[in-house]
């Protein structure tokens, strides 16, 4: 873990695409790569490499590298993807589906164990191995299952309060896809707001300056 207790939010940014990148490697049987053969793949300089890496202790070896199987477990630890935390999703429309579908929770920390939605239509439908449930049935989940995130894939309007419930029931993190901007008065409550729309307009705003430029 790291060697003090402050990490900038660049450097744990990078940490899953340290992360993918020695995924990559290891499935192509790398064993072992310098920060500078490392760099030139991930476009950062050796520098920042060695510093971010240093945080949580450096792991390379004088004239060796780093030894990719070994770097890609330890980030992996500190990433916590050997937990394996209990998560449920909340809104099995198109967008809920998507993510309970295509998303590979256990290879990112998250074991997948349930799905809900408020629209009575939708319970018992199978999901991703799951059946879909009816939300009056999350508090008895919960207290059985005591699950620490929530995938949240509903409306702006009702997100808070679904959250003010799930912290009261024991969920402890969040992966937000409302475009509601989830600030939460709970201590050790972690959040990652996500806007899909906001990532094309920044892929648009490039798109503009380029175009401008010719």
């Amino acid at each position: 873990m790291a060697k003090n207790g402050s990490i900038s939010s660049s450097v744990i940014k990078r940490l899953p695409r340290y992360y993918r990148f020695l995924g990559e490697l290891k499935n192509k049987g790398v064993e072992r790569i310098s920060s500078r053969e490392l760099s030139v793949l991930m476009k950062l300089t050796a520098s920042q490499i060695r510093q971010d890496l240093n945080c949580f202790g450096g792991f390379g070896q004088q004239g060796y590298g780093y030894h990719v199987d070994n770097l890609h477990s330890e980030i992996g630890k500190i990433l916590g993807v050997d937990k394996h935390f209990k998560t449920i999703l909340i809104g099995a429309g198109n967008l809920g589906r998507a993510i309970a579908t295509h998303i590979n929770f256990d290879t990112r920390g998250c074991n997948l164990i349930g799905i809900f939605d408020i629209n009575p239509d939708l319970t018992g439908i199978e999901v991703a191995g799951l059946k879909i449930a009816h939300t009056d049935t999350l508090a008895d989940f919960c207290k059985e299952n005591s699950p620490s995130v929530a995938v949240l894939c509903i409306p702006k309007a009702n997100t808070q309060k679904i959250a003010d419930e799930l912290v009261s029931m024991g969920v402890k993190a969040f992966w937000n896809f409302s475009h509601y901007d989830l600030s939460i008065d709970y201590d050790n409550i972690v959040v990652q707001n996500v806007h899909l729309g906001d990532s094309l307009l920044r892929l648009t705003y490039g798109a503009n300056i380029i175009d401008s430029n010719e």
